[in-house]
Parts: C-alpha cells; structure tokens; sequence
C-alpha cells in the first residue's frame, strides 16, 4: 500500500482564515484511487517551514509519496518550488513537465505554474497547485506512474516488468 503524505501550503488556511479546500480534494481523490493517506498538514507559506516538514516527512521512512499543493505561483509569497527544490536530493523533471503539458489544454495560465517534483531518500514529492481543481486534475495526470515510480524507489525486483 502506498503511504501518502499531503501538505497545504497556504498562509491563510495555516491561520485559520480560509478553509483548506485542495488537502481535503486531494485526499478524497487519493482515497477513491486506493491508496493510504498517512497524514495531511496545512502550513504558512514560508521556505523554512515547507523545507523543515518537507524533511521531516522523508527522513522519517513513513511515506512512499508527498503531495504539496499550493505556493506555486507567480505571487511573492508562492515558494514552494523553492523549498522543495532545496531538499531534494534527485530532481524528476519528466513530472512537472507532464502536468503542465496537460494543464495547458484546459487553460493558459498552466505556463505560469512552476511546480517541481523529484526524490529524497525513498520518497517522491511532487508540488501540485493550490486550486482545488488543478491540484485534482495534476494530481490525475501523475497517478498513473505512481505504482512504478515507488516500486522503483523501494527497489522493488518486479519493477523491472513495468519498463
């Protein structure tokens, strides 16, 4: 079973001032696919509080796959990307580029999303964006892969099958 961390990034969801709607859409999503949700945070946007979860949940052994949504825009305070790309010890590009090649048959603003995905230790994360509606749809494009990225990381013997 595949063991998934999920993390808000939201200054204003982390203080109370507006619901968490794309955690909550995330985890629904996961759940339908079969997959375990091991815990959820929401947290400020803040490069040092995304990086310190970020390694926090990796170092532990506890998750096969963490998802950031949120913070991953043009706006000042959007650092996500930022943070994720700090603590990563292998980047996977193919992920991102994947999601937005996607994202931009729905609707232009895909290009302005500048999510990263890649490795630390024996965990994927990948950033998905802070609508509900584009964490869910990026979410959908990645899904797929997941099985085998993880049997990969865990080195798995029977992922070579699935090359």
């Amino acid at each position: 079973m595949i063991r998934i961390g999920i993390i808000t990034v939201s200054d204003r969801s982390s203080r109370g001032e507006r619901e968490d709607l794309s955690g909550p859409a995330l985890v629904n999503k996961i759940l339908s696919a079969g997959y375990r949700v091991v815990s959820t945070a929401i947290i400020p946007d803040s490069i040092e509080h995304i990086k310190s979860l970020l390694i926090e949940w990796c170092d532990s052994g506890n998750f096969d796959l963490i998802l950031t949504t949120g913070g991953t825009g043009f706006a000042p305070r959007d650092v996500t990307p930022e943070a994720t790309l700090a603590i990563l010890e292998k980047i996977a590009p193919g992920i991102p580029e994947a999601m937005r090649a996607h994202s931009l048959k729905i609707t232009p603003h895909a290009m302005l999303s500048r999510q990263q995905a890649g490795i630390r230790k024996k965990t994927l994360v990948i950033n998905l964006p802070g609508s509900p509606k584009g964490a869910v749809e990026n979410l959908d494009v990645v899904l797929p892969v997941i099985p085998h990225a993880i049997e990969l990381l865990q080195e798995n013997p029977s992922a070579e099958k699935g090359h």
